[in-house]
């Protein structure tokens, strides 16, 4: 036990958590400008700044080549037919799984959301996707491991699933994800089989892919790792504990609130999240803010509005925001296991 605790420990510190970079870095600006800058304020801002975007950059680019690679073996035909075939919560469960291998943020994840209502899936199926996509994909999983540990990236996936299979489930039970604008339902169609790709296709697109989206994220990423630094190096800890600590009854709440005007993916929301860790923020006041950034971004927010109707945007916010506020909750109560 001991053994498989040390190998897991080493893979979260040296490979994912890149430890071994941030001390290289650390060696390099104290030889670069003098052992007490490297210690002061702002050798530990630019020491932060550099490692967390040069280690979510790559993780970033491995994962979304083996992701998209994953995804040249599912077109959207496929996957309609794959998804058409389950019913009942068994299905939201895959609906919600699905989401863990496709886009990074939630704007993204609404023109597939469509494309499932058009071709018919039912609303658990189709919400449970909308909800877990920006939550728990693969990347989440990893960059949490890299920064938290295995154990505390397990249980944000697992509660994020929970959350999308939950919400997807009440939705379609109480008919309310009938509530979608007539245009979306009445569009074509398009059933046609993809043609097979060979390994070299698979290859270019998922290196495509890899291009497009690092574009796309890229500003997010700078933004949230400067914030991370800012948080990390300038702000008192005593403020960071008084709003967010779990000793704050309200910090889960204040969390959801703050997190939910903002707009970006998880790789720009996990540097922040790192740095108000590291100031005493509790842990699930932690996960509530990552999840009501990544779920609740009032772009995407402005963007689902246009393909379904108010009854339905508020039965969606209300589930979501009282899934983000209770997990906040509970692990700001029992996170202590996890750590």
């Amino acid at each position: 036990m001991d053994i498989l605790k040390a190998i897991g420990d080493f893979i979260s510190n040296q490979i994912l958590g890149m430890q071994w970079l941030n001390d290289l870095l650390g060696r390099l600006i104290a030889a670069l400008f003098g052992t007490e800058f490297a210690a002061g304020l702002w050798g530990n801002a630019i020491q932060f700044f550099i490692f967390d975007f040069i280690k979510i950059s790559l993780l970033l680019c491995i994962l979304i080549f083996i992701i998209s690679y994953i995804q040249s073996y599912f077109p959207p035909e496929r996957t309609k037919k794959i998804l058409s075939k389950y019913k009942g919560i068994g299905a939201n469960a895959i609906g919600a799984l699905l989401g863990t291998v496709t886009p990074f943020c939630s704007c993204s994840s609404i023109p597939i959301f469509i494309g499932f209502t058009r071709a018919g899936l039912s609303s658990g199926i189709t919400f449970s996707f909308l909800i877990s996509s920006p939550l728990v994909d693969l990347g989440a999983f990893v960059l949490l491991a890299s920064v938290f540990g295995f154990p505390i990236a397990f249980a944000y996936v697992l509660v994020g699933l929970i959350l999308a299979i939950i919400g997807g489930t009440i939705i379609e039970k109480t008919g309310v994800g009938e509530e979608i604008e007539p245009f979306v339902r009445q569009g074509e169609d398009v059933d046609i089989e993809s043609p097979e790709l060979s390994q070299k296709e698979r290859f270019v697109y998922a290196k495509d892919q890899v291009v497009a989206t690092y574009k796309k994220v890229v500003l997010y990423i700078l933004i949230g790792v400067a914030l991370g630094a800012l948080i990390h190096n300038v702000i008192p800890q005593a403020w960071v504990e008084a709003a967010l600590s779990s000793n704050n009854v309200f910090s889960p709440i204040i969390a959801t609130i703050i997190g939910t005007p903002m707009y970006a993916d998880i790789f720009g929301t996990i540097p922040i999240a790192e740095a108000l860790y590291a100031k005493g923020a509790g842990l699930g006041t932690i996960m509530s803010f990552m999840m009501a950034v990544t779920a609740l971004s009032l772009p995407s927010l402005i963007m689902l509005k246009k393909v379904v109707k108010w009854k339905l945007l508020w039965v969606f916010i209300g589930i979501v925001v009282t899934g983000i506020i209770l997990i906040g909750y509970l692990f700001n109560i029992f996170g202590y296991l996890f750590i």
